[in-house]
């Protein structure tokens, strides 16, 4: 799996297959436009490629450990084709945050869908 810096400060975990998938397609985006240079910057060289151990653990590296604030309780979550790996009083905020737009955003992001 690859660990990487996510949005709102939680982590990204893909598996290398979709990982492989991100990179292909960013690699065919214009290199002459900043966001695709400052995201793929930034999502690149965070990038940590890990392995669970026996006991099915992964360690998360401190760099992106910190970036995360995970100290003491995580929360992980299913994002589709990744999980997001989140400190859990951040969690608990975005998702109190975000519980209104939640209801109004599915006629937006999935019209048809649900």
């Amino acid at each position: 799996m690859v660990i990487t810096k996510g949005q709102e400060r939680c982590l990204y975990v893909f598996p290398v297959a979709e990982f492989s998938r991100i990179t292909d397609a960013l690699s065919s985006a214009p290199v002459t436009a900043k966001a695709v240079r400052d995201y793929s910057r930034v999502l690149f060289a965070s990038a940590s490629d890990e392995s669970c151990d026996k006991q099915g653990r992964v360690t998360v590296p401190p760099k992106l450990r910190e970036y995360a604030g995970l100290d003491r309780d995580c929360v992980v979550i299913g994002a589709n084709t990744r999980l997001e790996i989140w400190d859990a009083a951040a969690w608990s905020e975005y998702e109190t945050d975000q519980e209104q737009a939640f209801s109004q955003l599915s006629e937006e992001v999935l019209p048809g869908v649900l």
